[in-house]
């Protein structure tokens, strides 16, 4: 028996079979084209397309959007700085990395930080805009695992973070 923690155990049985479902090469092309479409591009467009086509309410969305994404940037950075975790192809045996990762540590998944707190934000300003924007968030997180770049609980807590963050971002500015 394993003296690893149960859920860790978990963690890393569900990193090994998502990475290895990403080992089949179309499973693997379109996760890799999401998570480049997640490092940053598909919501630099998603930003512009509210500004310019959105009116006014385009214009704060966007403005929201940019704002919360520095603060994320910014809680990401620190938090990988502070918990060191490595990432799963460096630490968990069988998982490769499919795409180099932008950096060093794994938690928390900064893609999924990202896209959710720009979802929660977007979301609010554009209700229509929900099944693309939390579709595709859906689809940054997944791809994050499969790659072999996080562990599902890296994502989990992104996810978390991103919610509060969005929500704290929309609190903030009523």
């Amino acid at each position: 028996m394993s003296t690893m923690p149960r859920p860790q155990r978990l963690d890393r049985r569900v990193t090994l079979a998502a990475n290895r479902w990403g080992t089949r090469s179309a499973v693997g092309a379109f996760f890799g084209a999401v998570s480049r479409l997640g490092d940053g591009i598909f919501w630099y467009a998603v930003i512009a397309i509210l500004a310019v086509a959105g009116g006014w309410r385009g214009m704060q969305a966007a403005g929201q959007m940019l704002l919360t994404g520095l603060i994320a940037l910014q809680l990401y950075r620190v938090l990988k700085r502070w918990t060191r975790r490595p990432r799963p192809f460096r630490n968990c045996p069988g998982v490769i990395a499919h795409i180099p990762p932008l950096d060093e540590f794994s938690f928390p998944s900064g893609h999924t930080l990202q896209a959710v707190s720009f979802t929660v934000v977007a979301v609010h300003y554009f209700p229509v805009l929900a099944p693309l924007l939390i579709g595709f968030t859906a689809l940054v997180g997944a791809s994050r695992v499969i790659l072999g770049l996080h562990y599902p609980s890296d994502v989990i807590a992104a996810t978390a973070i991103g919610l509060a963050l969005g929500n704290a971002s929309l609190l903030a500015m009523s």
